[in-house]
């Protein structure tokens, strides 16, 4: 971390001392690096958890509402891209106007968006307010770490990241089981209500403790257009994705949305080799390690987001477990998350990323191999074995990206790093729900039709075929009221069927996925900012 003049507004310039020494120390409350970090753990908790909480009450809105299944995925695909796209100029903003401010706006309209989802009575404007929570939640995440990075002395610095870290890993695997309590014993609003007084706890500490700083050189324009240009690719590319199994993936319209993502993509690429102040100086990715990093950040999240999507709809509709046991069942996945990630940190310190990022993706694979196995009666025992895999194979990645990302990035880019190495995580994970719900969605088409017909039940129009379709993406039976107790029974059966081939096919992909992905961690290596102690924290 070099030297940099800051400005702080609660007071005059002070030129921050070397990366040696560090920042003078605090006196009293304002600026204190421990409380920093506590306040700045508390709103992006929030944040972190919400990735996954909303997942396990998915079924409970998607069934309150009435939702189409395309529908459910725009609460989870909202709310990623959003982030995704946001991350690094909200980064940018940061830079330019103070990280404390932008902190400080980042948790109030966050906090406000949740509320506003709770008093939804529509499935759009639940999906129109989680796309404002992604937007508010990408002004919290870069913030945050600048003011670690402006707040802790170099020697102190990675023990820090690496604490913040260690709290996203945490909230993002406790998200289910949270989430299950409080849609069982509450209701599914209450999984965005309780972010309300978190945001105010956050906003106190925040407006007491944070101090802000502010480099020097901070940036002086917008890539505005490169922004719109990434906007658009993306929004094109996800749109097409999971409207494909609707209009079908021959169709023109399919083809004319990933046409355009795609010169999209070639025209951000293009702009930004030429805009004074970029959103992405494409020269961060001459590094082969760093762009393996990213890569390997959004094969991770495909995996585990988009297989993560059906397994909530596996335990809830065809076990029939509540919300509760359904976390509950996950819980040996969360556990080994936050078990694995210090064990992860350590290995990493001693070998290097290489071996335990190949590692952690091979038992992905093999974890989501597992999962695709799963039968409609399959014990609560063998499905432990299966997650707690998974959970133990994602600690290495998402402990070790940071170094890889950011260790090998120039020292004065490593902010701009940091940002792209969490837009690659959620891209990854807008991605995996879109891409393994195009292929459940799919396989359940091709396949309910003939499973209907084989169980002798009453042949179905186009249209009750398509509603049937609908609710069997998500496990759930299309049984009418009044079917008679004998023809439900077969219609479950026949609904649970078809959910399992197409859960097993996309886990199947996700395995794959995952597979490439052992051979992308191999092009890694450790940075050499990384042993210097700039912004090599563990996230």
């Amino acid at each position: 971390m070099t030297s940099q003049t800051t400005v702080d507004k609660t007071g005059p310039a002070d030129e921050v001392p070397p990366a040696s020494s560090g920042p003078a120390p605090a006196k009293g409350l304002r600026g204190h690096p421990w409380l920093t970090l506590i306040t700045v753990a508390v709103g992006v908790m929030m944040v972190a958890l919400d990735g996954t909480i909303v997942a396990i009450a998915n079924p409970a809105i998607q069934k309150d509402l009435g939702a189409t299944f395309a529908e459910v995925q725009w609460i989870t695909n909202g709310y990623f891209l959003a982030l995704a796209v946001t991350l690094i100029t909200a980064g940018k903003l940061g830079d330019r106007f103070g990280h404390r401010q932008t902190f400080l706006i980042g948790v109030v309209g966050f906090a406000a968006a949740s509320g506003a989802i709770g008093l939804s009575d529509s499935i759009a404007l639940v999906v129109v307010f989680r796309v404002l929570q992604g937007l508010f939640g990408a002004l919290l995440m870069p913030a945050a770490l600048g003011l670690l990075r402006a707040t802790f002395p170099a020697e102190k610095l990675n023990m820090a990241i690496g604490i913040w870290g260690m709290v996203i890993g945490a909230s993002t695997a406790g998200g289910p089981i949270l989430g299950g309590v409080l849609v069982e014993h509450v209701s599914w609003q209450s999984v965005f209500f309780i972010n309300v007084p978190v945001g105010v706890l956050a906003v106190v500490l925040g407006a007491v403790i944070l101090t802000d700083h502010r480099a020097k050189n901070a940036p002086r324009s917008f890539d505005v257009l490169g922004i719109g240009l990434l906007s658009g690719a993306m929004f094109c590319l996800v749109w097409a994705l999971i409207k494909a199994p609707e209009w079908g993936w021959g169709a023109a319209l399919t083809w004319s949305f990933l046409g355009i993502s795609v010169l999209g993509f070639a025209l951000f690429a293009f702009w930004e080799n030429r805009v004074r102040e970029p959103l992405i100086p494409l020269a961060l990715f001459r590094s082969v390690p760093l762009s393996a990093g990213v890569v390997l950040m959004v094969l991770m999240a495909i995996a585990f987001m988009g297989g993560l999507f059906f397994v909530t709809f596996y335990l809830q509709n065809v076990h029939g477990m509540s919300p509760i046991d359904a976390g509950l069942h996950l819980l040996p996945l969360t556990g080994m998350m936050i078990v694995g990630s210090p064990l992860a940190g350590a290995m990493i310190s001693k070998t290097g990323p290489r071996v335990p990022l190949a590692g952690g993706m091979a038992f992905t694979a093999i974890a989501m191999f597992g999962v695709s196995t799963l039968e409609t009666d399959t014990g609560s025992g063998l499905m432990s074995i299966w997650f707690a895999l998974l959970g133990l194979g994602l600690a290495p990645v998402m402990v070790g990206a940071t170094e890889v990302i950011v260790g090998n990035a120039p020292m004065e880019l490593s902010g701009v790093a940091g940002g792209l190495q969490q837009a690659a995580m959620q891209i990854g994970g807008s991605l995996g729900t879109a891409v393994l719900g195009a292929v459940m969605a799919s396989k359940v088409d091709n396949d309910l039709a003939g499973n209907w017909a084989d169980a002798g039940l009453p042949k179905l129009t186009p249209d009750e075929l398509d509603q049937a379709a609908e609710a069997v993406q998500v496990g759930a039976p299309p049984v009418a009221p009044g079917t008679p107790p004998e023809v439900a029974a077969k219609i479950t059966d026949v609904a649970h069927d078809t959910f399992i081939s197409g859960m097993s096919l996309a886990s199947l992909v996700a395995a794959g996925v995952a597979v490439v992905a052992v051979f992308v961690a191999f092009l890694t290596k450790r940075g050499a900012n990384a042993e210097a102690g700039a912004g090599t924290g563990h996230i």
